[in-house]
């Protein structure tokens, strides 16, 4: 048995939430006829995704959201299960672009998004996509913001189910997911110790709530820098230090990026690193560290081990890149922890079951999933712990419901 192939096995034995959709709906083939296009990191949780949409009858055709995130093996075993795929990992961002094009060309009927570019092309280089195009689904906090500015610009031509802001993709995914996944690539690709170690964290949303998290446990000193005050304090309460990045890159060990914005680092806080720094980003995009500053301020660079490259500045130190500055726990990693993903595939395909659905009634706009789907996927996970919970009796019901 091939690589791709024990991957998706091995994988398919942990999502317990997608076996029991597919369980569900499989006879019932509801999504007989449609073609979903995917733009999703290819690795073997988002192959089952697919097989599992592929079960309830959509004809799927998958690409990379990112250039370094695929799996080539594991894109080789989805062809041979019968799914289209253009993907491959790739250096040549016009190959990756050119793979996107190629899914458009199937005019799919819905997409499942990470990240926007899919969908953004398809309304700005690809508009001849929209006369088919019924409904896209969201998977990350930078997509939403993207597809929600093209909403305000009045652009958006189809609803968008934000599955990013469902309850049950943010508060796990994202902190428990994004937490886990990035040390551990931190971690294989550096073989260094954390504990004892500073770390700044960018950004205390969701995602770097759960890097600082993860990192506290691993005994790492943790300062966080905002740039908004109610995280800010936030991070404070939850026992972090909190300062201006130009104050922290002086005492960092290693520089996490979790923002979703551009140039988080100028050129005097790559100057101020010590000597031997790790950067890292777990935002999107490779936007958060930016590298071509990296690439001025360098007199030398070398490949230090896989996935780390060296650069030694001009004043004499040397800092370490991850995976160029792309997602580090995919573009260097295996990605999130497959039962998190089982969580947050559940909710994509409840979000196109939901759009196959309800799309000519929705206006242009990002919707969030009714709450009912969130406790649905909550009550499947429960069941599959062999946990139960208590239920409100009437008299609780109405009494939450009184005003009296």
């Amino acid at each position: 048995m091939k690589t791709g192939e024990m991957k998706i096995n091995w994988v398919s034995r942990y999502m317990p939430l997608l076996n029991e959709i597919s369980r569900e709906f499989s006879g019932k083939r509801p999504l007989e006829g449609v073609t979903v296009g995917m733009s999703i990191h290819l690795e073997a949780k988002t192959a089952y995704l697919a097989l599992t949409l592929a079960k309830l009858g959509a004809k799927v055709v998958v690409t990379g959201s990112n250039p370094l995130s695929t799996q080539d093996d594991v894109a080789e075993a989805l062809r041979k299960k019968g799914i289209t795929v253009y993907a491959k990992r790739t250096h040549d961002e016009d190959v990756y672009r050119q793979n996107l094009m190629k899914v458009l060309d199937e005019r799919p009927d819905f997409i499942i998004d990470d990240g926007g570019d899919l969908t953004v092309i398809a309304h700005t280089e690809r508009t001849d996509v929209l006369e088919n195009l019924k409904g896209v689904s969201e998977e990350t906090t930078t997509g939403v913001k993207r597809l929600k500015a093209l909403e305000k610009s009045g652009k958006l031509k189809v609803p968008v189910v934000a599955v990013n802001d469902s309850k049950m993709k943010f508060l796990f995914d994202n902190r428990y997911g994004t937490g886990q996944s990035t040390w551990d690539a931190i971690m294989r690709n550096t073989n260094l110790l954390i504990a004892g170690k500073r770390v700044v964290v960018a950004g205390y949303g969701w995602c770097g709530r759960g890097i600082a998290l993860r990192a506290s446990g691993l005994g790492a000193k943790v300062i966080v820098t905002e740039v908004d005050p109610v995280r800010a304090v936030e991070a404070i309460m939850d026992g972090f230090e909190v300062m201006p990045m130009k104050e922290a890159v002086k005492l960092a060990d290693f520089v996490v990026t979790a923002t979703g914005n551009t140039d988080v680092l100028t050129e005097e806080d790559i100057l101020s690193l010590k000597d031997g720094a790790v950067l890292a980003n777990a935002g999107h995009f490779n936007v958060e560290i930016p590298v071509e500053t990296l690439e001025r301020l360098a007199v030398e660079k070398f490949e230090a081990r896989p996935n780390v490259t060296g650069y030694v500045l001009k004043n004499g130190k040397t800092v370490f890149l991850l995976a160029e500055g792309r997602l580090v726990n995919l573009a260097a990693g295996d990605g999130h922890p497959i039962e998190i993903m089982d969580l947050s595939f559940a909710l994509q395909t409840f979000a196109i079951l939901y759009l196959l659905e309800n799309h000519a009634s929705m206006e242009p706009r990002v919707y969030t999933l009714p709450p009912e789907v969130d406790e649905k996927v909550a009550m499947m996970k429960l069941k599959s712990m062999n946990v139960r919970i208590d239920s409100l009796t009437e008299k609780q019901r109405r009494y939450l419901e009184s005003w009296q």
